[in-house]
């Protein structure tokens, strides 16, 4: 009987971090749910994880993109002396859209990463 050379089927070998998807996925989510401020948190995440563990430069420059939408409000909101107390009262919903947007661009880039991954196996 010959030994068998492939992975088992609940072996999971991906390069992408799960951290970094479940990150790009909380970030819209939060900030639409009115948790913009703690919504920092999965950025950072993202961000290190896009550029320290995935090799794909769009996934690096989607992670990139997702940070400043985010730091831009957030620094806008802190130097601002008459801010709302809260980052979600206080940010321009224009500033929510790129936000949503730059965090669909990210999963679809690590989407697209992924597939490359697997085609590369």
């Amino acid at each position: 009987m010959a030994a068998s050379t492939a992975t088992p089927a609940t072996t999971d070998h991906r390069r992408i971090p799960r951290a970094v998807t479940i990150s790009a996925w909380a970030v819209p989510l939060m900030v639409l749910g009115q948790f913009a401020l703690i919504s920092g948190v999965p950025v950072v995440i993202a961000l290190i994880g896009a550029f320290t563990r995935v090799r794909d430069r769009a996934v690096r420059g989607a992670a990139t993109l997702l940070a400043v939408s985010f730091t831009v409000p957030l620094a806008i909101w802190l130097v601002r002396p008459d801010g709302a107390q809260s980052l979600s009262k206080d940010i321009h919903p224009a500033f929510v859209g790129l936000i949503v947007a730059a965090g669909a661009a990210l999963i679809l880039a690590l989407r697209r990463a992924r597939r490359g991954e697997s085609a590369a196996r």
